[in-house]
């Protein structure tokens, strides 16, 4: 039987000293062929290349103070959560699930959001605001407004 996938939160250790040289380490390595995940009692598991990544990353977030945090993608958040992920206030975020901006169910009379349309919707308006300043940029280059100078006036 698998084991159960559940949310957890590792924070970063009291003493960071040993965990600072590991990452240290890591980043200084030189990549292998391949990863190795090696336990206790000497077995070892090949690494893929994007876990690799990920396991970096982790370490390197826990060596500078940074608390991880460590959650499958279909777990429930309250909408106070979800927008503490989002960085936006909670009526904000109520407002953009009325307006159908992010998928939500009720549980009574409670809202529930997926993390993973939270994610979704992190991605969606990235990519929207990347295309906009794109189109933005392109349009200012065609107006030729790079090039137009404006004279600095004295502020003092």
């Amino acid at each position: 039987m698998p084991p159960t996938l559940r949310e957890r939160t590792v924070l970063p250790p009291q003493d960071p000293a040993d965990l600072v040289r590991f990452a240290r380490g890591l980043s200084d390595a030189e990549p292998a062929a391949r990863a190795k995940l090696i336990g206790p009692d000497g077995s070892q598991i090949d690494i893929p290349d994007d876990l690799y990544a990920v396991l970096r990353d982790v370490v390197s977030a826990l060596s500078q103070g940074m608390a991880i945090s460590i959650a499958p993608h279909n777990t429930m958040l309250t909408t106070q959560e979800a927008a503490d992920l989002l960085n936006i206030s909670r009526p904000t975020l109520v407002r953009l699930l009325a307006d159908g901006e992010i998928p939500h169910t009720m549980r009574g009379r409670h809202r529930r959001v997926l993390l993973r349309d939270i994610l979704d919707y992190t991605e969606r308006t990235r990519t929207e605001r990347r295309t906009t300043l794109d189109e933005m940029a392109a349009d200012t280059e065609d107006d030729g407004l790079y090039e137009a100078t404006i004279e600095a006036r004295p502020t003092r």
